[in-house]
């Protein structure tokens, strides 16, 4: 006879039926196997070995590190130039003493090789310790919190999945997944993985570091040389920043072995989408150029160019920066210089005449004498050349004034030409005022055709008198 499970309690929970659904036995026994296993790894006569290696492995770099900090800082550091070579001696020398810890472990992983004993922990701090050293030195060599980021999202996965021991997994999966490029010649399959594409932007970074390098110092020795123009250092500059990252990106695909037969199957794509999303890019591009070729202007002139007057601090490949004398900077695209045009006061001479107009009332008896003082007014400003002389010529007789026009040079415009207008005008103020000279201002008369019978008669018996003056009532 059979006996029948006896009922739970009453208030107690059906704890059998909840172990079943759950599954407790099953994750008590597997939770038991894998802190068995971990004590015996922890435990193991292997591990012990690799943390006390780990531990004492700091003796010698302690000992080491600070001798090598020296000799970088006084036998390597000051035979190397200034620039990023003398931060990079720096760098290594900041962090002599890690240095040599990563250095004593990588010895300590081969001879745990040659021996026969398991040396994974200390392969892990391998790789932990190199993805620091890398960061550090991007961070203390370049100076960049960008490439800084880059460095921490770079090194610490790639250390993490050698932690883990499947980086190499990692790899073969990148390179198994691949886009197909076509055949070559022999009828061989093209294809670029996604291990070729990391590949190359990792490599395409360093050139291109390297290439920002080389940019700055060609740089520095063109602007050296005096012999060369100012717009031919500006030519050969943009010229630089344009090939330089073209040249590190090819050589980028050339390394990882990218197959530049199949471009000729996307060029018509690539044009075609170059011709229609960048078109004003590339027309900035080449209107860059041309501006540098013809010397229309040059870093350092004075412009003025779509209301907006100043000078030229810098020419980009798709800008030119205007400085104003406001001190805000204006970038203007280089082929609105070619549409619109552009009035540079010092193209050729820096040397630039100005205009002071101003009438005087028809009363005034002695016309020539007035503009030769005028003359000798415009001189009293500071700003003004005395040679070329100033010149006042009489330009017309107006409606309500005799009007002259006050020519005189200057060679700073740079330095503003309202300014020294207004300048010139006050003083041709003052001078008027002094001489008794009245400047008018307009006047008109009246003439009514047509009036109410009671005003005509009204100004018939002079009943009204009309106003000569219209400043009066």
């Amino acid at each position: 006879m059979l006996q029948e499970d006896a009922a739970p309690a009453e208030g107690q929970p059906d704890v059998s039926g909840l172990e079943t659904l759950v599954g407790f036995d099953e994750l008590r026994d597997k939770s038991a196997e894998w802190i068995a296993g971990l004590q015996n790894q922890v435990l193991s006569i292997d591990v012990a070995i690799q943390a006390g290696i780990i531990f004492f492995a700091l003796v010698p770099a302690t000992i080491f590190g600070p001798q090598l900090k020296k000799l970088i800082q006084s036998q390597i550091a000051p035979r190397v130039p200034f620039g990023i070579l003398r931060r990079a001696a720096n760098a290594f020398a900041h962090i002599a003493t890690p240095i040599a810890l990563l250095i004593t472990l990588q010895a300590a992983v081969g001879i745990l090789g040659w021996v026969g004993i398991s040396s994974g922990l200390v392969e892990a701090g391998v790789s932990l310790l190199s993805a620091w050293i890398v960061i550090r030195l991007v961070a203390l060599v370049i100076r960049s919190p960008f490439w800084s980021r880059v460095a921490i999202s770079v090194a610490w996965p790639i250390a993490a999945l050698d932690i883990l021991g499947v980086l190499d997994d990692v790899v073969r999966q990148l390179d198994a997944f691949s886009i197909p490029l076509g055949t070559d010649e022999a009828g061989n399959a093209q294809h670029f993985s996604a291990l070729d594409f990391v590949r190359t932007l990792a490599i395409f970074a360093l050139l291109f570091w390297g290439a920002s390098f080389a940019s700055k110092f060609v740089k520095g020795r063109i602007s050296a040389i005096d012999e060369l123009t100012v717009s031919f250092k500006a030519l050969l500059s943009k010229i630089l920043d344009v090939m330089l990252p073209i040249i590190a990106l090819i050589a980028a695909l050339q390394i990882v072995g990218f197959p530049f037969g199949t471009l000729a199957i996307f060029g018509g794509a690539i044009g075609l989408g170059i011709g229609l999303g960048m078109q004003r890019t590339v027309s900035n591009f080449f209107a860059g150029f041309t501006l540098i070729a013809d010397k229309s202007i040059k870093p350092g002139d004075v412009i003025e160019v779509g209301g907006t007057y100043g000078w030229v601090t810098q020419m980009n490949s798709r800008y030119v920066s205007i400085r104003t004398r406001d001190g805000t900077a204006h970038l203007i695209p280089n082929d609105i210089f070619i549409n619109e045009g552009v009035t540079n006061w010092s193209h050729s001479d820096r040397v630039v005449r100005l205009h002071a107009p101003f009438g005087v009332s028809y009363s005034t008896k002695d016309l020539r004498g007035l503009a030769k003082r005028a003359e000798e007014t415009a001189l009293s400003v500071d700003r003004v050349l005395k040679s070329p002389v100033p010149r006042c010529n009489l330009m017309e007789f107006g409606d309500n004034s005799v009007n002259f026009d006050l020519r005189f040079w200057i060679n700073d415009a740079a330095n503003g030409t309202s300014n020294v207008r207004s300048e010139v005008l006050l003083a041709i103020w003052d001078m008027l005022a002094e001489q008794g000279v009245e400047i008018p201002f307009p006047q008109r008369d009246l003439h009514i055709k047509s009036a109410p019978k009671a005003l005509r008669n009204a100004l018939e018996n002079e009943q009204i008198t009309p106003m000569s003056n219209p400043r009066e009532g």
